[in-house]
């Protein structure tokens, strides 16, 4: 059920609700009155319960339609439930839409969605603020304010870079409120600002306080600061903030290093972020990287409002474009709702061959988990789905026939044709080898390129492309059914980005060769390292081998379904099989970029040595951060969100320039505002409390 408009107007409603028990491991309780908020004991119970506010962005479809859909890296696939936030049609509107206006269906994302629930975590946080006199101990009463401060910072941070300038609450609110100054959108920066810099000196350090998970530090607070004070001074916001820049700028720099040298080296290897989730509570789950999770945990009990459902989002409708052979369930890590189609953008951003995180990142293959004909000749564990992600350049599959079969007796596809699997090569989990298989059969075959052409989206249209090689970074086996909660934290923040959000800070005041340096040390830890298996694959799927759901055939299916293994030889045909180190650190910046780079730059025109080098970060963020959430906020920060969605999203055909780098604020809102004296708002007040071209 929605929150429809309500969330400023009921401001104290989570401070009086529940707090529950979570993966903070603290004790469960049920409901509270105003009064035990004004206790100590109360303070701390409620400063527990604001990590449960940030679960919040990862339990439903918005997730993906407010943060990745609409830009360069993703649009929808044949799945629409949310494809107004990627087409930026009529429907994106301040009242959102609904079946009855057009939606698909009635998950659609409204706009007052992030609104409601944003400011109920506000509302927690001013509490919080304004009775912190009441716990003694000095050093528990800074933690609960720091936490405090950080959520409230964190939560205007979400609203301003989403809306623009907010109504700013900072006090608890005595009853119903239903009459507010919108701030402007320098107000609304200055709140966040404010906020994060309070918590960034109140946390004690690298302390963990609230039982294992990763809590939020001084660190955490750093890395938020200096992306609020990096948004304050972003080309989104040049017709005011040019007295920012300069101290803005340096003051992120100092708040990143903090963070840099409070937290150490990266991560070694890139797929212990993701990749090599082993279950919950897993080691990787713990690893100095990461800033700020969303907490999850097996315990039903400690769900909540909001359990995790980003496993739903990531990956291709397998189980329909494969003819019956590979059938879903939670051996496999991801459910087939199709909703983040990667772009070509997406694709070809990577260094194919010397990039590490790109193999690390796509599923490539699924093995056969059923067999549909024995005719065909697959069987059980044999490759069934396999997605080339060859480069532009690349000729040796222009003649070869790819695509999806249906499933009928005949096995001839929609044009009449017998499918046929025509490389004559089968890839074998074993150190790179390809084994050659002259006229193996595979149901499901996808290439990238053919000709020069990107003919990928070319293949099972209904009407939209709904085969491509999803992302793995959500995946979880460790579900108790196919369409449960996944158990796996959600990363919201780790250090690769702090070192980026430096290097453009860097590039912001032309210091580039510092920002190469950090720019380095992030693709340093991306290149392929001495010894390492170039077509090993792993993801979160893995976490099924100690599910207890693992038995019988359910066991034979993730042995089928997961043959650990890609199609990176298959896509760099002219590599031979290697296992030596790659070299991705730049030599020069940003005169002289990587070849896939130069290819983009020229796409969007960007030829100033400040584009270049902005651009540049900007493809960095999405080889390192691709899917992880915040890609929409990037562009509308760096005023790039519209060049770059019409250079690379097809879909995106209605987004307009001077409008929808904000969203609408929500109708619900502005209808059950009233002025000062009890009267509603007239028409012409409501106009100036929307954003332009709504």
């Amino acid at each position: 059920m929605k929150n429809i408009g309500i969330g400023l107007f009921a401001i104290l409603a989570l401070a009086f609700s529940s707090c529950s028990k979570d993966f903070l491991d603290e004790e469960l309780t049920t409901q509270y009155s105003t009064q035990y908020f004004e206790t100590s004991e109360g303070l701390q119970a409620l400063t527990v319960s604001l990590y449960g506010n940030i679960r919040w962005h990862f339990g439903s479809e918005w997730s993906y339609g407010t943060t990745l859909y609409g830009t360069d890296e993703f649009t929808n696939a044949n799945d629409l439930t949310n494809e107004m936030w990627n087409t930026y049609d009529n429907r994106l509107g301040p009242a959102g839409a609904t079946i009855a206006t057009g939606a698909a269906n009635a998950n659609a994302t409204l706009p007052s969605d992030l609104w409601d629930e944003m400011y109920y975590g506000i509302a927690s946080c001013n509490t919080i603020i304004a009775n912190a006199d009441k716990i003694d101990d000095l050093k528990i009463r800074n933690r609960c304010l720091a936490h405090a401060y950080f959520l409230r910072g964190f939560n205007y941070y979400k609203l301003t870079a989403q809306y623009g300038g907010v109504p700013l609450q900072t006090k608890p609110a005595v009853g119903v409120v239903r009459n507010f100054t919108r701030a402007t959108d320098e107000q609304a920066w200055e709140q966040s600002i404010s906020d994060l810099r309070n918590a960034y000196k109140l946390f004690e350090g690298e302390v963990y306080t609230y039982g294992k998970g990763i809590t939020w530090t001084k660190a955490t607070a750093a890395h938020f600061l200096a992306k609020a004070l990096l948004f304050r001074v972003s080309e989104r916001n040049d017709a005011w903030n040019s007295k920012y820049k300069e101290t803005d700028l340096q003051e992120a720099i100092d708040a990143c290093s903090y963070a840099i040298t409070a937290r150490g080296a990266l991560t070694n290897n890139y797929s212990d972020l993701y990749a090599n989730w082993t279950g919950i509570d897993c080691p990787n789950e713990q690893l100095n990287e990461i800033l700020m999770a969303a907490g999850h945990n097996g315990d039903p009990t400690t769900v909540g409002r909001f359990g995790n459902r980003t496993y739903n989002y990531f990956t291709p409708q397998f189980s329909s474009f494969s003819g019956g052979w590979v059938k879903r369930g939670v051996w496999i890590g991801g459910m087939d709702f199709q909703r983040c189609r990667p772009t070509e953008y997406s694709y070809a951003v990577y260094d194919h061959i010397n990039d590490a995180r790109m193999w690390k990142t796509f599923k490539t293959v699924y093995g056969a988990n059923t067999v549909v004909t024995a005719s065909a000749g697959v069987k059980i564990g044999d490759p069934a789905i396999v997605m080339i992600l060859n480069t532009q350049n690349d000729n040796t599959y222009d003649n070869a026939k790819f695509g999806a079969t249906i499933q009928n007796p005949t096995w001839k596809d929609q044009a009449g044709r017998l499918p046929e699997w025509t490389t004559g090569k089968r890839q074998t989990a074993t150190a790179g080898a390809l084994t050659a298989v002259k006229g193996q059969f595979v149901p499901n075959s996808l290439v990238l390129y053919q000709k020069g052409t990107y003919v990928a989206p070319t293949f099972k249209n209904q009407p939209i492309c709904n085969f491509f090689a999803g992302i793995n970074k959500t995946d979880d086996g460790s579900r108790t059914a196919e369409k449960a909660d996944a158990h796996r934290d959600v990363i919201i923040a780790r250090l690769a980005e702090t070192y980026l959000v430096r290097a453009e800070c860097y590039v912001r005041l032309q210091k580039y060769g510092l920002a190469m340096q950090d720019i380095n040390v992030v693709r340093a830890r991306a290149q392929w390292k001495n010894g390492e298996n170039r077509s090993f694959y792993s993801d979160g799927s893995q976490a099924f081998k100690n599910n207890a759901l693992n038995t019988g055939t359910a066991a034979t299916n993730y042995t089928a379904s997961n043959l650990d293994m890609n199609t990176y030889y298959l896509s760099n045909p002219t590599v031979p099989v290697t296992t030596a180190a790659s070299d991705l650190r730049l030599t020069s910046f940003p005169a002289s970029l990587p070849s896939e780079d130069e290819a983009i730059l020229s796409k969007i025109g960007a030829a100033s040595e400040y584009d270049r080098a902005l651009n540049f970060i900007l493809n960095e963020y999405t080889r390192e951060l691709l899917g992880e959430w915040q890609r929409w906020e990037t562009l509308s920060r760096t005023g790039t969100l519209i060049k770059r969605a019409k250079a690379f999203n097809a879909e995106a055909t209605n987004i307009t320039a001077h409008k929808h780098e904000l969203r609408p604020i929500p109708q619900s809102f502005i209808d059950g505002l009233l002025n000062d004296d009890g009267s509603n708002l007239s028409d012409s007040q409501k106009a100036q409390w929307q954003n332009p071209g709504y």
